[in-house]
């Protein structure tokens, strides 16, 4: 585990890379720009735009829709819901103004009770960038992937899939290992420093670098299976493993085993790196819209089945719960993550009973899925900053007291 740096619970990414592709080809009078692009993109109110428009500034990857989009029957049933947080009670509306609030929507038992689109550039056919949301994405298409046979055990080494990686610190890890980001590889996702790994990572995506290059060069900081550590690359191997086992590309795999089984109504896309080959972020580079990732959460909250048919298997879900492992609990992720997460096969799990789980993206992007109540909420955001202590213990507050709400009124 790297020491000394602040590490975020939500890596970026595939985020701050989209204004370089843009003004790349500016000549001398973009060298400010390049300097600067990442405080340019993702600070208000151009983030809105990028957080939308990943498609005009890098190549992507579609994921078609289905042939039959799923009906999202509608019943709005928020009227009147207020939360409290820091001595106040609030409204819906507030928590959109204070989190800065792009898309939204809530399913109560397969119905959708509200929806919002505050966001200058939102609407229920945008896609937003998911940032690391799409590393709970690459956990489901895993398990289907081992359900299917295609992947032969979460035990196998990750280089018997990825041989590329033979010699370099992920010879040695399990597929498990990197599910709970606990390869024991060295990664710090510290978005100020530009020398750090993770700069390195994302300049190798933005700008035609070689992605393999940087994974082989990262070092062994611990030995796997025991040590928590966020990891971007964790991800990014995880999905290289994903399309090795498979023979398919992510988005290809997405559509044909996800996509056009959960019946969603709008094509999403992978973006890609810039330098061939080209490969899809299995960490951070998904762009799908609202009512799509509502779909993606209902899944979840089935157990994995939708409409009588099994997607993703159930055992797998009930993992993404909750891995039973000390250094996976809420609170024992370390003195610089919020107490009140815990993690498990690519998701944050929540304390307490319930053993509710949200997917998480930087900027302030969720996936909540509480499977007990039958609630799955989505919220896209535009944070000024990746993380934000404060506004995550609001956002927190304001879902938990959402489910309770629809609890007592249903």
């Amino acid at each position: 585990m790297g020491t000394g740096t602040r590490r975020t619970p939500r890596g970026r990414a595939g985020g701050a890379l989209a204004v370089g592709a843009a003004v790349a080809g500016l000549g001398a009078g973009a060298s400010w720009l390049w300097r600067h692009q990442a405080d340019i993109a993702f600070s208000r109110p151009v983030n809105e735009w990028a957080f939308t428009h990943m498609s005009a500034v890098l190549p992507t990857d579609p994921v078609p829709r289905a042939s039959a989009p799923r009906p999202l029957p509608y019943e709005p049933g928020l009227r009147g819901f207020t939360y409290g947080f820091g001595g106040e009670r609030r409204t819906l509306a507030e928590l959109h103004r204070r989190t800065h609030t792009t898309g939204f929507a809530v399913l109560h038992r397969g119905v959708l009770v509200g929806e919002d689109y505050p966001g200058r550039f939102a609407s229920p056919t945008a896609r937003f960038q998911l940032f690391s949301l799409t590393k709970s994405v690459t956990s489901m298409l895993l398990g289907i992937a081992l359900e299917e046979g295609a992947l032969g055990s979460t035990a196998d080494k990750v280089v018997s899939y990825v041989p590329d990686l033979a010699g370099s610190a992920y010879d040695g890890p399990t597929v498990e290992d990197l599910l709970h980001m606990s390869s024991g590889v060295e990664f710090v996702e510290d978005y100020a420093d530009p020398e750090s790994s993770f700069g390195r990572f994302e300049r190798a995506v933005s700008g035609g670098g070689s992605l393999l290059e940087v994974v082989r060069s990262l070092p062994r900081a611990a030995e796997p299976g025991g040590t928590f550590n966020y990891s971007t690359v964790d991800s990014q191997v995880l999905g290289w493993v994903l399309e090795s086992a498979t023979g398919m590309p992510l988005a290809r795999y997405a559509h044909s085993r996800l996509w056009s089984r959960i019946g969603a109504e709008r094509d999403a896309y992978y973006f890609l790196t810039r330098g061939r080959p080209r490969t899809a972020l299995g960490g951070g580079s998904l762009n799908a819209a609202v009512r799509d990732m509502a779909r993606v959460g209902l899944l979840m909250a089935r157990g994995g089945a939708l409409d009588g048919r099994q997607i993703v298997p159930a055992a797998w879900v009930e993992r993404s719960r909750g891995a039973d492992l000390p250094h996976l609990a809420a609170g024992a992720l370390g003195a610089d993550l919020p107490r009140h997460y815990g993690y498990a096969n690519q998701w944050w799990t929540l304390d307490g009973e319930r053993r509710s789980f949200t997917g998480i993206g930087i900027h302030g992007q969720y996936l909540w899925v509480d499977p007990e109540a039958d609630v799955v909420v989505v919220k896209t955001s535009a944070w000024n900053t990746a993380e934000d202590e404060d506004r995550d213990a609001e956002t927190v507050a304001a879902l938990t007291a959402l489910v309770a709400h629809l609890e007592a009124t249903a």
